[in-house]
């Protein structure tokens, strides 16, 4: 039996070297996280975020005589154990992890030398002495046992400082930049630490360094200070199902690592089974990783089997236990759940059937598109079935009927064909014969959103209340917009979400589209506290 290796975590440097399949897409992302622009790599789970930043490390490394640009990697896993009375606590910890991370990788490389000044900043100790930042980072990670405790970050340095060592030590040492790889930046944080964490990531910027983060779809708390629009490149690792290259790719990353001639072999004999396995991913190698290991027969039986209990139980029992880990969504969750489960894909597999038994029709389809004025919440719920790996955005800006424009996203076609009777007879017919345009179109104003609508506010936690209570005048509306909402005493954010648009529509030339707008606007503003 074959035993793949699911998580990159696993692997040792050679494994990854040797596990990875260089397309064209995947050496494009990894070429921006080389690139001085600071890079969110956005993703769901299992699409190989974390792989992607140690190829690109390694490469780094193997080229470091000549590129010098020197990758830094690190994580923030033990975020959950600083508690301590310092103020400031956590970005004083993440800067710590970050000179101690730094200091690590210099003296791996063998490129500290005695002429290196900036250390002593970055330690804080003498340059031949190297270890405060790493005890101060211990006491930080050790003060769950002692909550409260105070603890002397004298030797730490400012952020300028940091800055500044940084920049001595890149012309001292010829190194052109820093790279630092923060995986799973902000899965594992709290939402006021995920705040500050991009806070940081904001901060730190300059000729000399530069932060690349992988990040979750859906689930990640921005905060005000950083614009993922204006503050980095934001990278969707999304890989494309109809790149002609796409099924050779993803065989080629099965086989190196199957251990196993004889499933080697049934790879080959059942090569149409292993096809619909490789579109069933929608291009999450894990998915397919873990699809190949169930079926491991290939035969018809047991990859029928992967559908039902793979995609049409396990992805969605997954999805629905995210309300356990994020309470405050857990209607985003529901109603996200049951939108695609009772209205999407059955119309989509209406579609599918009626092309497929009675011609009617230019094609099958696995797409579908919501308008740009459909309410926020909508939005918040598909951001949340991205995270889940269930949807996938596949573009932004797309006219539809009417030249109405939104986004259009494909299900994971896993899930879609799990619906079926027997997927492996109508599967690659329904992938092959796919038409873009027979999309199915959601309007701004459909009567099932209307469920999803008003669920922002559940229970209020004091950081929701002390939000509600914050002045329109914060939001991402314009003065005349503002204006408008304050002449019908709209105030607060809290009033803003929790006014019907018919009250909204109550002022002077503020018809259906502004009052959708910007009520969407207090909801987006608002959103990000329910993860707390």
């Amino acid at each position: 039996m074959n035993e793949f290796v699911i998580r990159t975590e696993e692997l040792t440097k050679e494994q990854i070297s040797d596990f990875f399949v260089s397309s064209d897409y995947e050496q494009a992302v990894i070429d921006k996280l080389k690139a001085p622009s600071p890079v969110l790599l956005v993703g769901s789970r299992g699409v190989g975020k974390s792989f992607l930043f140690k190829v690109c490390e390694i490469q780094l490394l193997n080229d470091f005589e000549r590129l010098r640009i020197l990758p830094v990697s690190l994580t923030f896993r033990k975020a959950s154990l600083v508690k301590t009375s310092t103020p400031d606590q956590f970005q004083y910890w993440m800067l710590a992890r970050i000179c101690s991370e730094l200091l690590r990788t210099l003296r791996k490389t063998g490129t500290i030398t005695p002429i290196a000044s900036g250390l002593g900043v970055l330690s804080g100790e003498t340059a031949s002495e190297l270890s405060k930042t790493d005890y101060l980072v211990k006491e930080f990670e050790d003060s769950w046992r002692t909550p409260g405790k105070t603890i002397d970050i004298t030797n730490l340095p400012t952020l300028d400082d940091f800055l500044d060592a940084v920049q001595d030590l890149c012309e001292e040492l010829n190194i052109l930049r820093i790279v630092l790889f923060i995986d799973e930046a902000a899965h594992v944080f709290l939402p006021q630490q995920q705040r500050e964490f991009f806070t940081l990531f904001r901060d730190l910027r300059s000729p000399f360094i530069k932060c690349n983060a992988a990040v979750y779809p859906g689930v990640t708390v921005y905060g005000e200070t950083f614009e993922p629009i204006h503050d980095a490149v934001r990278i969707d690792l999304v890989r494309n199902v109809n790149d002609p290259n796409y099924i050779a790719n993803m065989k080629e990353m099965v086989l190196r690592q199957v251990r196993d001639s004889s499933l080697a072999t049934r790879l080959s004999k059942n090569g149409q089974n292993f096809t619909l396995l490789a579109y069933a991913a929608s291009g999450n190698p894990r998915y397919l990783l873990n699809s190949i290991a169930m079926a491991e027969r290939m035969d018809s039986k047991s990859v029928n089997q992967v559908f039902r209990e793979y995609y049409r139980e396990k992805q969605w029992a997954e999805h629905t236990k995210l309300s356990d880990r994020f309470p405050g969504y857990k209607r985003f969750i529901d109603w996200g759940r049951d939108f695609l489960e009772t209205n999407v894909i059955p119309e989509l597999k209406t579609k599918n059937d009626d092309y497929l038994l009675n011609g009617n029709g230019k094609g099958t389809t696995f797409y579908f598109w919501v308008h740009n004025s459909a309410p926020h919440e909508v939005k918040e719920a598909f951001r949340i079935l991205e995270y889940s790996g269930l949807v996938y955005e596949d573009a932004a800006g797309i006219r539809a009927t009417r030249s109405e424009v939104g986004t259009r996203y494909m299900v994971n076609i896993g899930c879609l064909l799990a619906f079926e009777a027997s997927p492996t007879a109508t599967g690659l017919s329904i992938i092959r014969q796919a038409d873009i345009r027979r999309m199915s179109e959601y309007g701004a104003n459909q009567a099932v959103f209307k469920k999803i609508q008003g669920c922002v506010i559940g229970t209020e936690t004091d950081v929701l209340k002390e939000h509600l209570r914050k002045n329109i005048d914060l939001l991402d509306l314009t003065d005349w917009q503002k204006q408008k909402m304050h002449e019908i005493s709209i105030n607060t954010i809290g009033e803003l979400i929790s006014a019907p648009e018919d009250r909204l529509k109550t002022a002077k030339y503020i018809a259906d589209v502004r009052a959708r707008t910007i009520r969407n606007a207090g909801i987006a503003a608002v959103c990000e506290y329910l993860l707390g």
